[in-house]
């Protein structure tokens, strides 16, 4: 172990496995979901609700490749906020030229 290592207080791993068992799996209702195709992407959002509140997964799927983004619904107005800042940066900002 290395000087400035502290062992984990969630336990040692073993050959990459936590020894924790997983967590059972939330009850997650779907309250809406829109799909949209960008290129070779596709994007997935759903607007879902569990026992800890509501939040939106953003999942982007490239060839069967699944990745997974999710914001707390308290977060969503200045998430959405922060991508009108981006769209608007973006056609302002000249293209490079190639």
């Amino acid at each position: 172990m290395i000087s400035n290592e502290r062992p984990s207080p969630y336990g040692s791993r073993s050959q990459g496995q936590v020894s924790n068992p997983p967590r059972p799996p939330v009850n997650e209702d779907t309250l809406r979901t829109e799909t949209i195709q960008i290129e070779r992407k596709t994007f997935i959002l759903t607007l879902k609700e569990n026992p800890r509140g509501r939040f939106l997964r953003i999942t982007e799927d490239v060839n069967g490749r699944r990745d997974n983004v999710i914001i707390p619904a308290t977060g969503l107005d200045e998430f959405k906020k922060l991508v009108d800042t981006m769209v608007k940066a973006s056609a302002e900002i000249p293209l490079k030229p190639e």
